[in-house]
């Protein structure tokens, strides 16, 4: 089970998932807040301190637990308090929160853009041929090690930096696609609640409660993969052929 053990690959994962979870948590509190809604703010939650976000079992246990197997655990952290009564009345109450759910997705969406063009400037500035630009960035996207990236003989800065950059693109688009699930307490839920005719909503609200039940089932068997991997795989294609426009192929 650990035979494949890769300390340097778990400590970069791991501060990528971090840093992404803290700027998602403080994403949602700096919505509300923007809203109208202090009370994560007076609690401590709109910030980029990890700390402050920190679940025990679903920030440190279960990631740890999954960089270390390769078991796909799913990581949290603890949810952003939000007060719908003192949103903004500029929205109705069921659309405040629905914005406010769809901050954490959108910050991860925008980090993954942001790192996206950073790993591309990072190939550039790597010195190797231009021929084998785009290999190297495929490494730093896809590779399972960061000791993969050594082959081409960089400096230990550049491979970490391109490892790290590549890490929080995966993650981040990854943290998107699963929130954006419209299942118990994930984003998705909270969202399309804000988009529902308000006749429907008795009948998705009874259904929620289920969902998160589900979910947890689809996570320990691996079959959550398979309801989030298609589209993973749209967007990386998509990321590639970004990466082609600017690098040797």
């Amino acid at each position: 089970m650990f035979d494949s053990l890769s300390i340097p690959t778990i400590l970069v994962s791991y501060v990528a998932l971090l840093f992404s979870l803290s700027v998602h948590e403080a994403s949602h509190a700096g919505a509300a807040h923007e809203l109208g809604d202090d009370t994560a703010a007076r609690l401590g939650r709109l910030t980029l301190n990890p700390l402050a976000h920190m679940d025990p079992l679903g920030t440190f246990v279960f990631p740890l637990l999954g960089m270390a197997t390769g078991f796909p655990f799913i990581g949290w952290a603890k949810p952003v308090p939000v007060d719908p009564r003192n949103l903004s009345r500029r929205f109705t109450q069921r659309g405040g929160m629905a914005l406010v759910a769809a901050a954490g997705p959108a910050s991860n969406l925008v980090l993954a853009g942001l790192f996206l063009t950073l790993l591309i400037v990072l190939v550039k500035l790597s010195g190797v041929p231009r021929i084998l630009e785009f290999r190297l960035f495929a490494h730093a996207l896809l590779a399972r090690k960061v000791e993969m990236l050594q082959v081409l003989q960089l400096s230990t800065g550049m491979t970490l930096g391109l490892a790290l950059s590549g890490k929080l693109v995966l993650i981040n688009i990854g943290l998107a696609l699963f929130n954006l699930l419209p299942m118990g307490p994930l984003d998705g839920s909270g969202i399309v609640r804000g988009l529902l005719p308000w006749q429907w909503l008795p009948k998705y609200d009874r259904v929620q409660p289920w969902m998160g039940g589900v979910l947890i089932v689809l996570a320990l068997t691996g079959l959550l993969s398979y309801v989030i991997g298609p589209v993973f795989g749209v967007i990386l294609s998509g990321v590639e052929a970004i990466a082609h426009l600017f690098l040797g192929v």
